[in-house]
């Protein structure tokens, strides 16, 4: 991955001002819950029913 490159890639984004968002780690394929309200927030791994986290894999539109 380029140093320019984004690590983290949006995938999924709710609401303006009660915001939840799921992040992607292009380098582990982990995934993240980020949800913020006014000024708090926090992120979370994505886990499965048996706890592991959630690995997606992300595919890059070539042009």
């Amino acid at each position: 991955m380029a140093k320019k490159d984004k690590r983290f890639v949006k995938t999924y984004s709710q609401g303006t001002m009660d915001v939840i968002e799921i992040l992607v780690d292009q380098e582990t394929g982990v995934s993240y819950l980020f949800r913020s309200n006014g000024y708090a927030g926090g992120m979370t791994p994505l886990l499965d029913r048996e706890g592991k986290p959630i690995i997606t894999t992300i595919l890059e539109e070539k042009e």
